[in-house]
Formats: C-alpha cells, sequence, structure tokens
C-alpha cells in the first residue's frame, strides 16, 4: 500500500463514523469486549482474531458503516504496527543476545556470588529487574526458572523466598516499563512521551518490586512451603560456551537504550528550547528506534562477538529472535485497531463525558478499566491495548507527566490478579511445582499486590509533579 493511500486510510477513518448516543456507545463497547472475552477464554480463539473480530462486532452494534469500521480498524492496525512494531522486534533480538550469549547468566551469577541468606531475596529481584528490561516476561521465566531452582536445592533457601522477588521483577518490569509490548502500544495510543514514561516507570516500579517481592515473599514462604520440584531445571545457555561477555559490558549494554532515552527526556526538562543543538542531538539519539537499535548493535560487539559468535551465528540469532513476535506484533497490531474502532464510533467523547460527569480521577479510571479487562481475559498486554484506546482522550489536556502516569495507570491495573485464565499461571505453577490453591495464594496474590501499590504510587505522584 503506497505512503499516500495510507494517509487517505488514516484520514478517512479520523472522521466520526456513527451518531449513536451514549447507551448505545456504551452498549457497543460491553458488547465488542464481551465478544473478545468470550472468543479469548470459551472459544480459545487467538487473540488477534478476537481483537479483530471484537472490532466488527463493536462498530456493527454501533450502527457503524461497516467499510467505515474496516477502514478505522486497518488504519489503527497499521499506525500501531508501524510506531511500535520496530520497537518490539529490536527488543526482542536485544533480548535473544543477551541470553544466547551467556551475559544474561553472567549478571546472574555476578550477583549471587556477593549475596548472602539475608540479601538472596534481595539480589534476585535485583537480578530480575536487570535481565527483564530487555527481555518478554515468558522468556524471562524461562531464563530465571532455573536460576531459581538451583540457588533453593544449592542453598537450601526456601522456594518462595527467592522465586517471589525474580517474578516480582519480571512482572514489574513487563507491566511498567518500555520496551515491553504493552507499555510501548500504550504510549503509542496515549500519544506519550516514552523517556519520562520509562523514568517514572522505573520510580514506581523500583518500591513496587521491593514490596511485591522480598517482603511479600516473607509471608509467601510461610503459606507455601514446597520443595523445588526434580527434573525442571533445564540447561543453561551459557553451559555450552567456552566464554561470556564481561558483567560490565553486559550490564552496560543492556542499561544503553534505557540511558539514551532518559537523556532524551532530561535534556527536554532542562533546556526546552527545540533549536538549542544539544537538544536536537538528543532527540536523535535518545528516539526509541535509534536508541533499541545503537543497543542491538553494541550488543553484537559486546555479547556475541564476546561469547566467539561468528558473523553467521549472530545472523541466526536475529533470525530466531524475531519469529516469536510474530503473534504479539498482531496482537499488538489489532489492539491499535480496535482503539482506532473506539475513538471514531465516539466512545472515546462519552468516556470524556462520563469522567466529567461523574468526576472519576482519570487515573483511577484508566487503572479500573485495565483490572475489568485483565480479570476477563487473563492476558496483561490485551487488557493493556484495550484499556488505553478507552482512556486516550482522557489525555488530551494533560501534562506529559500526567500522560505518562496515565499510561503507567493502564499497565499497573493490567497486572491485577492473574488466574486461570492467564498463561503466565499455569506456567509459574508448574515451573514451581504447585497446586492451584497455593498458585493464588503465592503468584496470583503477588500481581494483585504489584497492581495496587503501583497504582497508589501513581495517584501518589499524579498530586506531586
Amino acid at each position: 500500500m503506497s505512503t499516500l493511500s495510507v494517509e487517505m486510510l488514516a484520514a478517512d477513518a479520523a472522521e466520526p463514523i456513527t451518531s449513536a448516543g451514549h447507551a448505545q456507545l456504551g452498549i457497543a463497547v460491553l458488547v465488542g469486549i464481551a465478544a473478545i472475552v468470550l472468543l479469548i477464554t470459551k472459544f480459545k480463539l487467538h487473540a488477534f482474531l478476537s481483537l479483530t473480530i471484537g472490532s466488527l462486532v463493536l462498530g456493527a452494534v454501533a450502527a457503524a458503516p461497516l467499510d467505515k469500521a474496516i477502514a478505522s480498524f486497518t488504519a489503527g492496525l497499521g499506525s500501531t504496527v508501524g510506531g511500535v512494531g520496530v520497537l518490539i522486534a529490536l527488543g526482542a533480538i536485544l533480548g535473544k543476545l543477551l541470553a544466547d550469549s551467556g551475559g544474561a547468566d553472567q549478571i546472574v551469577d555476578t550477583i549471587l556470588a556477593r549475596a548472602n541468606q539475608r540479601t538472596m531475596p534481595w539480589a534476585m529481584a535485583l537480578i530480575a529487574g536487570i535481565i527483564g528490561l530487555p527481555l518478554f516476561f515468558e522468556v524471562g521465566i524461562v531464563l530465571l526458572i532455573p536460576v531459581v531452582l538451583l540457588v533453593a536445592k544449592r542453598g537450601n533457601y526456601s522456594l518462595m523466598r527467592i522465586g517471589i522477588p525474580a517474578l516480582a521483577g519480571l512482572s514489574v518490569m513487563h507491566g511498567l516499563v518500555p520496551p515491553h509490548p504493552g507499555p510501548l502500544a500504550a504510549i503509542d495510543a496515549i500519544d506519550a512521551n516514552l523517556g519520562v514514561t520509562l523514568a517514572l516507570g522505573v520510580l514506581v516500579g523500583i518500591p513496587t518490586v521491593v514490596i511485591a517481592g522480598p517482603v511479600f515473599a516473607r509471608y509467601a514462604a510461610r503459606w507455601v512451603d514446597i520443595e523445588p520440584p526434580e527434573g525442571l531445571v533445564p540447561q543453561r545457555p551459557s553451559e555450552t560456551l567456552e566464554r561470556r561477555p564481561s558483567f560490565a559490558a553486559t550490564v552496560c549494554t543492556v542499561l544503553l537504550p534505557v540511558v539514551l532515552m532518559l537523556g532524551k527526556a532530561l535534556v527536554e526538562i532542562v533546556v526546552d528550547d527545540p533549536q538549542n543543538h544539544l537538544q536536537r542531538v538528543t532527540d536523535v539519539i535518545g528516539s526509541p528506534l535509534i536508541a533499541l537499535l545503537a543497543a542491538v548493535l553494541v550488543a553484537m560487539f559486546t555479547l556475541g562477538r564476546a561469547a566467539g559468535f561468528a558473523k553467521e551465528r549472530l545472523s541466526g540469532i536475529v533470525d530466531t529472535s524475531l519469529i516469536p513476535i510474530a503473534g504479539i506484533l498482531l496482537i499488538v497490531g489489532a489492539g491499535g485497531g480496535f482503539k482506532q474502532t473506539l475513538i471514531d464510533i465516539g466512545v472515546g467523547q462519552m468516556i470524556l463525558d462520563f469522567s466529567n460527569d461523574w468526576d472519576v480521577s482519570p487515573l483511577l479510571l484508566a487503572w479500573l478499566i485495565a483490572v475489568g479487562i485483565r480479570l476477563a481475559t487473563g492476558s496483561a498486554t490485551v487488557a493493556t491495548i484495550s484499556a488505553a484506546g478507552l482512556v486516550a482522550p482522557l489525555a488530551t489536556d494533560m501534562s506529559t507527566t500526567h500522560q505518562a502516569l496515565l499510561v503507567l495507570a493502564v499497565g499497573a491495573g493490567s497486572l491485577f490478579f492473574s488466574h486461570v485464565n492467564d498463561a503466565g499461571f499455569w506456567m509459574v505453577k508448574e515451573y514451581f511445582g504447585m497446586n492451584v490453591g497455593q498458585t493464588i495464594k503465592t503468584w496470583s496474590l503477588m500481581e494483585t499486590i504489584i497492581s495496587v501499590v503501583a497504582g497508589g504510587l501513581i495517584l501518589l505522584l499524579s498530586l506531586i509533579i
């Protein structure tokens, strides 16, 4: 499709496609979301197809012309994938390089070597926070669980005492900190500043990890006292490598995009002059695309070459890193299409009117909407994308910092009470050898604590900044 036709499609979709009243729009939203929930949970349909069908159902119930509804969905999908897709791909490549080169294992081993009985839970939270920055949640679990099981077995630690902090660190990164798909999609939908969102996400994330990780782990270990399951310790990637990158090089590589994006946000706040030479430079090198691209290129040398990988091996790592994210890209894109359909049928204005009439805090409303969708679908990513689309109009008159807090409120709500309709629930249950009740008392409650604590901190920050 040509650039001109894409622009025409987006312009066409931007026009209101229905004049339905608030009651009909409210029914349309409920029916559309219900369709998505039923297709995902009852019929086990892939989230991409569910979101696509749900968008069409939404438009139909709102009495929108079908061609206009399709145009809105297509424009939203295209703009979301165009804005977020490349960043997700670059993040996946960086995460794969970190895992396959042994860099992640180097971080783990270096920190654990300096930890003792008292500091081990804090060390696990720190490890999860660092390597969780570029890794998707599922990849992080697969990478960290063998470490948790080994440490628990060899050091005679309570499995929950060190497992919960690791899970908390990964979960907080997944829900609140870009470049993870959910936060990136919410930033795109709400048009928030990525650097500011990243900075505030880390600010909210640190105390949240502390409370939901090492602090809550003390109680979780009393409620669920289990032994590390036998036979569930897969080989670590670095065990087959002759050498691996240094700790300092690995940490610097992982933090490079974070530093570049935070630097851009800081210069914008301090200088605030688009014509300033320094700000023009940081606007380029601190843009998400350039920051992540730079990190990937640097990682090929500091991680890949340091591990002894030839050019062919590096090319293979890039190829294999992109295959698993195809489904994620489609889900995020379809979520963008659903968001655009919501906006174009007038739901955004309805949410604005509701917020004004009932004097509801936009941040609290965003959190509650994300909680509802999370409980219904089980997917944090689907909850983030859908909720961000619903509350995006509320960000129009917000400051940069409050737009970022709106993104974080959606992310916090999307983590609420993982249960049996969430794939992560079953991954944790099986890896730790727990039954359903034990998983709810540990993992599900930990997720709820993360959501509530982060939500509370976000509301508190909104009163200060």
